[in-house]
């Protein structure tokens, strides 16, 4: 799938920047912030397919953030990247309209599987 935009949502710079290239280098094109203040305004600015979205971040965090986002930017499909394992939390950001979620670090050809999948439900759902 070609002209996907992703916004990349993590407080952690140098994750954050390799993510970016290796995403960019797949064809996809990637914005970042570095937390949910950042994402809900660049969200404004500049909209997106898919945002890949940490779940623990300084400031606003990641269920804030996703929530944030579904209240005023419904038609972005976010997937939830978290390094913890918390089966609640997982249930809950999947309650609140997560597409899905994935353990960091993730699988790079299954994260660009998810975000393809999302970038798909967020077109369907737009016509």
């Amino acid at each position: 799938m070609t002209d996907v935009k992703v916004l990349l949502i993590d407080d952690e710079a140098r994750y954050t920047d390799a993510l970016a290239r290796r995403l960019g280098r797949r064809g996809l094109s990637v914005a970042t912030a570095d937390g949910g203040a950042q994402a809900l305004e660049a969200l404004s600015e500049n909209p997106v397919d898919v945002a890949l979205l940490d779940m623990k971040m300084a400031g606003m965090d990641g269920i804030k953030t996703l929530s944030a986002i579904k209240r005023q930017h419904p038609e972005v499909e976010v997937v939830m990247l978290t390094a913890h394992a918390d089966t609640d939390i997982v249930i809950s950001s999947l309650a609140m309209g997560a597409f899905d979620y994935l353990l960091k670090p993730a699988d790079l050809e299954e994260l660009v599987r998810k975000i393809e999948d999302a970038a798909m439900r967020k077109r369907s759902n737009s016509k």
